[in-house]
């Protein structure tokens, strides 16, 4: 069996697939030389990111395939069901970065809740010569503790957000389609562990009442989850991060309860239009901006390639 890591893999992931006996091969091949490479090289595995494209054309030319990997959560680069209808089975490792991003909106959180995204542009520019005035212009900072948390999504990242949360001392609620109540764990660093009964909701209203800090955590939607309706229910001075997709929330009408007063703050580590966003949201100063990197770990691209190679290694025992 033939692998090709095309947007990369971890040395974990590599070194499992190489002492399983799987040939490996990691190159960056251009989207329009992909196919050509593939067929000439016999390969099986095609393992991907969210760079390269793997679309029903590029499927029909390369006969040789048998699985697909995606090394993330997201699989809409991918044509998942097409791909399955010509049998070749299709992966990703859902839960491998979950913790990195739920460490990535509490960055964000924080960053916003002490003005350090600010603080961070405006420092080097006047820290020496008006240190006192931005010093009183951060003043109206606040703490996470015993604030409410609303969490959009209960997969595996939803799920490490809402156990930060509750790590923090805030009061979570969590909204899904389907209402369910599920077990979350705290883990300690001395073998202790705490459980929570955490049962989620089904009404945006009843999420959005009341709620300090909102966190979205969702797949890739075809409408705004958050737009104007749901911001006019908002608490007045409210928090917003989103680490899902771009296009789960209207970032226009974001920028216009930013100016009103209504969203205190907000964080983009997705965008609409990625990887060109919009200048009005690049130099807004009350946004808190990364540019798609709420998996981008050392420690998640270790968890990815190996999840990837152990997924790999146990379907190459049955065919």
């Amino acid at each position: 069996m033939k692998v090709l890591a095309n947007d990369g893999i971890s040395k974990a992931g590599e070194l499992a697939l190489k002492e399983a006996g799987i040939e490996f091969i990691e190159a960056k091949v251009a989207q329009e030389h992909l196919a050509n490479f593939i067929n000439e090289n016999n390969i099986d595995v095609l393992l991907v990111r969210s760079a390269t494209k793997v679309r029903t054309d590029l499927i029909d030319a390369c006969p040789s395939l048998k699985i697909i990997g995606r090394g993330g959560v997201g699989m809409d680069n991918i044509d998942v069901e097409y791909a399955r209808t010509k049998g070749i089975q299709v992966i990703n490792t859902p839960n491998a970065s979950s913790r990195s991003v739920a460490e990535m909106v509490f960055a964000h959180f924080f960053s916003l809740a002490r003005f350090l995204h600010e603080a961070n542009r405006m420092m080097p520019l006047e820290g020496e010569s008006n240190f006192n005035a931005l010093k009183k212009s951060y003043s109206k900072a606040v703490e996470l503790e015993g604030k409410t948390l609303g969490v959009i999504g209960f997969g595996g990242i939803g799920e490490e957000v809402v156990k930060m949360g509750i790590s923090m001392g805030m009061k979570v609620k969590v909204l899904t389609r389907n209402p369910r109540t599920k077990t979350v764990t705290l883990n300690f660093f001395d073998g202790q562990k705490v459980d929570f009964e955490i049962s989620s909701i089904n009404d945006m209203d009843e999420l959005l009442k009341d709620t300090d800090f909102i966190s979205i955590n969702t797949p890739k939607t075809d409408r705004y989850i958050i737009d104007t309706p749901q911001f006019e229910k908002m608490k007045d001075g409210v928090f917003i991060v989103n680490t899902a997709r771009g296009g789960v929330i209207n970032e226009v009408t974001l920028l216009d309860f930013i100016e009103s007063g209504k969203v205190a703050g907000a964080a983009l580590d997705v965008f609409e239009n990625e990887p060109t966003p919009e200048l009005t949201i690049l130099m807004n100063p009350n946004l808190s901006l990364s540019p798609h990197l709420g998996g981008n770990t050392l420690d998640a691209q270790s968890k990815i390639g190996a999840e990837l190679a152990s997924q790999i290694i146990e379907i190459k025992k049955k065919l």
